[in-house]
């Protein structure tokens, strides 16, 4: 470690004592703020009316006790989706308990049995749901109000006179628990009538309008009861109007505070009114028993009490008592508050003053301290100073040599070019002089063809290599010279016109100008419109489209597009088309990753810029941009203007061979002879090694092919090969891939797979293994090699099948695979057990193995050699011979028990299989 870094470290270590000091100090200086002990959230059907406000003071009025409990309340306003959905964010914030007041009891049932699975306590108050799953119910009786009413109205009555009910909402079971129990009151006065029973909803318009409606009735009333203070207001209010006098007044509620029941009963609005406690206080208290695990009630049943002129007035004074009680706490709770504001304020300046005397003592240490170590660093630094001059002047020295070894390496390439061309134009003349002999051309035309394209395109490869390594080093010299670009463009389109009208390729040149003066090199950008014009060529299918395109932007410069509609990239492959050496994976190119970065560095030594837009099987679009005009041009780059272009035709050649579809010839074997008894799928991207390899090999065996992993997977589906040849990068989906799919499925796993590569590395060849390839051959290969691998591959799957069908019943057959294995032994269950049914079918096989017939036929073909049917009778007759030879079975049964319909056909096909009779063969089993 450096003294620089050891400072470093220092300083840091020292930074974390401090720190953790501060904390300490913090920690022991903070005071321990109280958190709130508990979270209650309380869900209210609705808060707008004075009863049910009632409630929530009380509640809050003993929340006052509690005061580190939070309180968490919403108001539902009468609905009862509304209601659920409070109820559900209530739970996701985290209560601790849940009261609720339901507004229905149905609707509610499903939230609160919700709450209480998930182990949250819930208290039902007021109204129930349609569920025992709660905690605790805190409510009154409404039954015993309505008879505490009935009994009360039958002692003010004398046991005799005329009644009116006006009732809450229909169906409300308080309605309905209240009338039950006013009814049961008065049932022991027989001479007291309920007169009239109407609906007054709780509300006092409502009650108004419907005793209204009644008028004739109420004239006649005694008493009118009503289910609630609110109504009993509206039914003092109607007998006013009508202006009927002693009829009494009874509601219920008895709420305090300003229009309660209380103040009626005092003013003599109503009679009286029986007490139905808000259980607010009781709600709370219950909680805090359930919170802090203490016992509690389930049920609580609230107390009630009639209220009328004889007790309204001590009535009124407790109430009045509470209140000023609360208010007292209230006050003094806001008084702690504040005296706990003061506390805190001077705590904390308390903290800062003892933290800030600490950190100055703390810091005038370690300044002392960090002034005494930067004199030790400053030294070190010097000494590291001067090490780095020396360094620096080695850098610089090595540096001279590095150049004066580019230089020679440069050299070395280009004295290399020259010695590959040599022996490329020897190959090339004589092959072309060959190609112009009619007699050479009939009997190795197809490979003097093969050959002459190859030559090119390794020609091609050597150019782009010299012209990359001149860019990279700076020794390209570039000769610009004013030329229309359009012209230019045209001519060598042209050169492609031939391959791209075999091929059925709309290729074409559009633009608004037929004259664009740009100053570039012609040697030099020919090579960017050969290599991208050829490469959209290759990646567009027959019938394409292909177009050049030129765009004046603003008299500044020119964008030159060539579009195509062929297959496209992938997103990641846009951004990396452009460097050395890169080759998408997958890609069917087969080239060497070099044109497009050529192609870049060339626009680059122009000033402009090369862009790709493309999408995946729609198409590509290369857009060069080139500046008009030569400003951007030093002296040097313009004083050979002169400098005539090399012969484009010889240029195009380069380019032009290298697209040319290879002729495919059939063997006139495959068409009028007999079809092959093997046959093999080769898939193969590179057309020409395609074309090779099917036409050596279908001398001997029938050929199917494939140009990618996709197309070579269906075909392998549909036709059951012999044996496949796979290239292990190709288009779509790769060789290892492609391998690993066969061998895992029960229709193909039989197969045996011949990996080809150029990837030739020992860890790529034991991947290839891995892949469970049957064998991995390495390119270049020789053809002898590649033959004698297939024929032994298919001779090993001759000699397997030839263990299979000697006898299949055997559990110890040789498989290679253990997916063959787990096939034949199926198939083989599956027929032994149906053997004795006649009427057994192949598509029954294939229903419960699940392939189709077809495949199920390839396969057994395949590994046993013979047909599903002939393998049936073999097993058919196989158990018969065991039968006849080991148990008592007459012979008309056993021929039922291994599935021939007649004993006739039965001992027909035994004798064919054995020579003799059942009969017979039974006898001489006896005898022996």
């Amino acid at each position: 470690m450096t003294l620089l870094n050891k400072w470093h470290a220092k300083n840091i270590r020292t930074g974390i004592l401090l720190i953790g000091f501060m904390m300490l100090i913090a920690a022991g200086c903070k005071r321990a703020d109280k958190t709130s002990q508990y979270t209650i959230g309380f869900s209210q059907c609705i808060g707008s009316d004075l009863w049910r406000r009632t409630m929530l003071d009380e509640m809050r009025m003993e929340l006052s006790l509690h005061p580190d409990a939070r309180f968490i309340y919403a108001d539902a306003d009468g609905n009862s989706s509304k209601q659920v959905e409070q109820v559900k964010k209530m739970l996701d914030d985290g209560v601790d308990l849940l009261i609720i007041s339901p507004n229905e009891a149905q609707p509610l049932t499903g939230i609160v049995e919700q709450t209480y699975n998930k182990g949250i306590p819930v208290i039902v108050i007021d109204r129930k749901t349609s569920s025992a799953l709660y905690t605790a119910y805190v409510g009154a009786d409404n039954y015993q109000i309505g008879k505490m009413a009935g009994e009360y109205a039958g002692a003010l009555l004398k046991g005799r006179g005329n009644v009116v009910e006006v009732m809450g909402l229909p169906g409300s079971s308080p309605a309905i628990e209240r009338d039950r129990g006013f009814s049961d009151g008065l049932r022991k006065y027989t001479d007291i009538n309920i007169t009239d029973r109407i609906y007054g909803d709780w509300l006092k318009d409502s009650a108004k309008k419907q005793l209204t409606r009644i008028a004739p009735v109420i004239k006649n009333a005694d008493v009118i009861f009503a289910h609630n203070d609110v109504m009993a207001l509206g039914t003092r209010e109607v007998l006013d109007k009508f202006k009927i006098h002693g009829t009494k007044v009874l509601g219920v509620d008895a709420l305090p505070g300003h229009g309660g029941g209380l103040q009626m009963v005092a003013s003599k609005t109503i009679n009286a009114s029986m007490l139905y406690p808000a259980g607010g206080k009781e709600a709370i208290m219950t909680a805090f028993r359930i919170l802090n695990k203490e016992s509690f009630a389930r049920e609580n049943l609230l107390q009630s009490v009639v209220i009328d002129s004889a007790n309204v007035q001590l009535m009124k004074m407790q109430w009045s008592k509470i209140s000023s009680q609360q208010k007292d706490i209230e006050r003094q709770r806001s008084l702690l508050t504040e005296q706990r504001e003061v506390y805190n304020s001077q705590q904390l300046v308390l903290n800062v003053i003892v933290m800030s005397l600490v950190l100055a003592i703390v810091f005038g240490g370690l300044a002392f301290y960090w002034l005494m170590e930067n004199r030790k660093i400053n030294k070190s630094l010097e000494a590291k100073n001067n090490e780095i001059l020396q360094q620096r002047n080695q850098l610089i020295e090595m540096s001279a040599k590095a150049e004066v070894a580019t230089e020679a390496k440069l050299q070395f390439f280009t004295n290399i070019s020259h010695e590959f061309r040599t022996p490329l134009t020897l190959i090339l003349s004589p092959v072309e002089d060959m190609m112009s002999n009619e007699k050479l051309n009939l009997v190795a035309g197809k490979s003097l063809k093969l050959i002459h394209k190859n030559v090119y395109r390794l020609l091609r490869l050597i150019n782009q290599l010299i012209e990359y390594r001149k860019i990279e080093y700076d020794k390209q010299q570039i000769n610009v010279s004013p030329n229309n670009i359009v012209e230019f463009a045209r001519e060598i389109i042209t050169s492609f016109q031939e391959n791209a009208q075999k091929r059925n390729i709309s290729l074409s040149l559009v633009s608004d100008e037929q004259q664009i003066i740009v100053w570039y090199d012609v040697n030099l950008l020919d090579k960017v419109f050969f290599n991208i014009i050829a490469n959209a060529l290759k990646f567009t299918s027959d019938n394409g489209r292909i177009q050049v395109s030129f765009k004046n932007r603003d008299n500044n410069s020119v964008d030159i597009a060539i579009q195509d509609n062929g297959i496209g990239m992938e997103p990641q492959d846009t951004t990396h088309v452009f460097e050395q050496f890169y080759q998408a994976e997958n890609s069917s190119s087969g080239g060497s990753g070099l044109g497009l970065a050529l192609s870049k560095e060339i626009v680059s030594l122009h000033h402009g810029s090369i862009e790709v837009k493309s999408k995946k099987w729609e198409g590509t679009t290369f857009t060069i941009n080139l500046l008009l005009g030569n400003g951007h041009f030093d002296q040097t780059a313009q004083e050979h203007v002169n400098a005539k272009q090399t012969d484009l035709e010889e240029r195009a050649k380069i380019y032009v061979t290298d697209l040319a579809t290879p002729v495919s010839v059939a063997d006139e074997g495959q068409i009028f002879g007999t079809p092959r008894e093997q046959s093999i799928l080769i898939i193969e991207d590179n057309k020409d090694l395609l074309s090779y390899l099917s036409e050596k090999l279908g001398a001997t065996y029938e050929i199917f092919t494939a140009d990618n992993g996709t197309s070579g997977l269906n075909e392998t589906f549909e036709r059951v090969p012999d044996l496949i040849i796979s290239d292990v990068v190709l288009p779509g989906m790769s060789g290892k891939t492609l391998t690993v799919k066969l061998k895992t499925d029960v229709r193909t796993s039989h197969i045996p797979i011949i990996l080809l590569t150029a990837q030739g590395s020992v860890e790529q060849q034991i991947d290839g293994i891995t892949c469970m390839a049957d064998a991995y051959i390495v390119k270049p290969f020789n053809f002898d090699y590649l033959l004698a691998t297939v024929k032994n591959l298919i001779k090993s799957r001759a000699t397997l099948k030839e263990h299979f069908t000697s006898d299949v019943s055997k559990s110890t057959v040789p498989v290679s695979k253990a997916l063959d294995k787990k096939f034949l032994n199926d198939f083989a269950g599956i027929v032994e057990q149906n053997l004795a049914n006649e009427n057994f079918s192949v598509d029954e096989i294939c229903k419960l193995i699940g392939v189709s017939r077809i495949q199920l036929y390839r396969k057994v073909k395949a590994l046993l050699g013979c047909s599903i049917s002939d393998y049936i009778l073999n097993r058919r007759l196989k158990k018969a011979k065991y039968l006849l030879m080991n148990e008592g079975y007459p012979i008309s049964e056993i021929t039922y028990m291994v599935g021939f319909s007649t004993p006739n056909y039965f001992s027909t096909v035994f004798k064919a299989k054995y020579g003799c009779t059942p009969s017979e063969y039974k006898r001489k089993q006896q005898h022996s």
